[in-house]
């Protein structure tokens, strides 16, 4: 294609950038090992998304939507099927009557209810505590809202072998606030690390909120996820702590339905509006058939025993993986919650190329050489704490039988006698 040259005593135009806000974003790193794994045939334990089918009742239930001519726009707060489901599930997990029209906003996946959060609270200049690791998405949000990034990481200590074991210095994040910050973002279940907060952590964090006057983004993704001798407790059901959290859901955890992209937001009326007044200029609505899908699921699921089952299924795929890497001679963190497995790569002997990080490197060297994807957990830090994981090394376990054992196989054949 010709550029035109610019007309007799104009300005020639300055070679195209982007607008600043988006310049310094790359490829994720989701989307990097995914595409190197099917390009090497990989098993493709990395990006987190389970490889086996839906639920029939749900797939059933997007069919019946779609036949039944649910396929125009809907109610742009949320389908009212869907948000009075969520209403009758989440209402008791709360101690209070969530109202299903002003205290609910459904949006495009969790990561738009991220998007739309941070849009709606945060002010060009405003400070957002992140607790690292991070899911990728919550930065760069910030960063499209002119917000700053302020980190604080979990640390373990060496040798951790329970998630549990990972913990927030709560000195270092008293320090993080400042009349600046204007909201924190907690992640519980916790992905990459697996670690639930407990209740004694949840307050810790709820009092400084409280104390600096500041908002609480709760990414609770991973809800229904959580294994024996772990609970999951809600910040925003806390003394003090509804009135100022915004929690997040996700229909493609729980029911295995990535694609779909159908994620909710709860919290106290007037930090849903301001959401809402977001969203309705992002998306406007979500999928109005797989709206009503995911409502019709909730209404059958504790009726089914679907909860129960789905933590029991991810237990024994946790334990099959944590008994591979293990075999392997990677020494895995065992996972509270979520499905995923960071592993401790210290002993390969791997080469690292100069200006590459070791565990992008290993993760690399995992995916072409021993033919099993893994995710570089550095991509979840800031530049000044990713030597925190230079030997680490995050799996997934949401994935068929077959898959984790073919993984196991491969990782025994190579590293084995390691």
């Amino acid at each position: 294609m010709t550029v035109p040259s610019p007309a007799s005593g104009a300005r020639a135009r300055e070679p195209f950038q982007p607008a600043r806000r988006v310049r310094a974003f790359g490829t994720t790193v989701f989307a990097e090992f995914t595409a190197l794994a099917n390009q090497v045939k990989a098993v493709n334990l990395g990006q987190g998304f389970p490889d086996f089918p839906a639920p029939a009742f749900i797939l059933q239930a997007a069919k019946e939507a779609i036949d039944g001519h649910l396929n125009q726009y809907t109610r742009s707060a949320g389908h009212p099927r869907l948000v009075h489901a969520l209403s009758r599930i989440y209402s008791p997990l709360f101690g209070r009557t969530v109202d299903p029209l002003t205290e609910i906003v459904v949006t495009t996946g969790a990561t738009e209810g991220i998007f739309a959060t941070i849009q709606a609270l945060v002010d060009p200049g405003d400070e957002v505590i992140l607790i690292e690791p991070f899911y990728d998405s919550y930065p760069a949000s910030v960063t499209m809202a002119g917000g700053v990034p302020v980190y604080v990481p979990l640390r373990a200590p060496a040798g951790a072998y329970s998630a549990r074991e990972w913990s927030l210095d709560r000195d270092e994040l008293a320090r993080a606030f400042s009349p600046r910050t204007r909201l924190l973002i907690l992640n519980t279940p916790h992905n990459p690390v697996g670690k639930v907060f407990t209740r004694e952590e949840l307050q810790a964090i709820g009092e400084l909120a409280q104390q600096h006057d500041v908002w609480v983004l709760s990414d609770e993704v991973y809800e229904w996820m959580v294994y024996p001798d772990a609970s999951h407790v809600r910040i925003g059901a806390l003394p003090g702590m509804w009135e100022r959290t915004v929690t997040l859901g996700s229909a493609g955890k729980t029911f295995s339905v990535t694609g779909w992209k159908i994620g909710w937001a709860i919290g106290p009326p007037h930090l849903v509006h301001a959401i809402l007044m977001a969203h309705q200029w992002i998306p406007f609505c979500v999928a109005t058939p797989l709206q009503e899908a995911v409502a019709v699921a909730f209404e059958q699921a504790e009726a089914r025993g679907y909860f129960q089952e789905l933590v029991a299924m991810y237990q024994a795929k946790r334990d099959k993986l944590v008994r591979a890497l293990e075999q392997a001679g990677l020494t895995p963190t065992v996972p509270d919650g979520s499905y995923f497995v960071l592993a401790d790569t210290g002993h390969l002997d791997v080469p690292v190329p100069q200006g590459e990080r070791r565990d992008v490197a290993v993760c690399r060297w995992l995916t072409t050489q021993v033919g099993v994807a893994a995710i570089p957990p550095s991509a979840f830090y800031s530049p000044g704490h990713r030597h925190l994981v230079a030997h680490l090394a995050r799996f997934t376990f949401c994935k068929t039988d077959e898959a984790l054992d073919e993984a196991a196989r491969r990782l025994a054949v190579r590293l084995g006698s390691g």
